[in-house]
């Protein structure tokens, strides 16, 4: 079957989209960030609500934010008193999911040289997820609480959307879920309404190419594992 070039250059976006943690510290235009989120918010949602609400942080805003987490994150105590509003993770691991989460992370830390009782390591890398790994920008995702699971379907189209638009610009992401357990430190640094919930966070920027945490390629089932034809 031929490809258009229409359909080589939405297949070359979302197949070289990857989740980035090395950022270089090359500001990104305002303009590309507006340009990325209004092209996104085409996303479809249900009876066309459009769940989605983002707080575009950069410089100093972006810092105060990363340094009131770390916080929290490095006294042990403190952490414990924060736990995520929904679960994004089962709460029971079956297979196949639990090889696959252990794979991508033992092929992450092996590329950082972390061993597995390298526990200051392996805590000081998660870490840096809430400094949105050095990028130049980080975005941080709310819905109002009334909404329900169908809202946040259409909301992962969203997100994909970003995603994919930033890489049409040659920029790169990294969406995070490991802001979740902070939501109250994000409330009130963000000072969001009580309606809101936290979704997640997002890094955006442009992917150092020296960092050898960015070589990570993750693997994807073939389509014979996840895919039935009937005729």
């Amino acid at each position: 079957m031929l490809v258009s070039k229409e359909q080589a250059i939405v297949d070359a976006a979302i197949g070289s989209r990857r989740s980035i943690r090395a950022f270089l510290p090359t500001p990104v235009a305002r303009e590309d960030i507006e340009a990325i989120l209004e092209v996104s918010a085409r996303a479809p949602s249900g009876t066309n609500i459009q769940p989605w609400k983002v707080t575009v942080l950069t410089g100093q805003a972006k810092e105060r934010l990363s340094q009131a987490i770390l916080a929290v994150h490095n006294d042990p105590a403190q952490a414990a008193l924060h736990v995520e509003e929904y679960p994004y993770y089962p709460r029971e691991w079956t297979s196949p999911y639990i090889e696959r989460r252990r794979k991508v992370g033992l092929d992450l830390y092996s590329l950082l040289g972390l061993e597995r009782d390298n526990k200051a390591g392996m805590h000081a890398q998660f870490g840096r997820n809430y400094r949105f790994f050095d990028a130049p920008v980080g975005l941080i995702f709310t819905i109002d609480k009334v909404l329900e699971q169908g809202s946040w379907l259409d909301y992962g189209m969203f997100l994909e959307n970003i995603m994919v638009a930033a890489r049409g610009r040659g920029l790169d992401t990294c969406p995070q879920a490991a802001f979740t357990p902070y939501h109250r430190v994000i409330a009130e640094h963000l000072q969001l309404p009580p309606t809101e919930m936290l979704v997640c966070g997002m890094a955006l920027g442009f992917a150092d190419p020296d960092k050898i945490e960015n070589t990570l390629v993750t693997a994807r089932e073939p389509l014979a594992g996840f895919v039935r034809f009937m005729e």
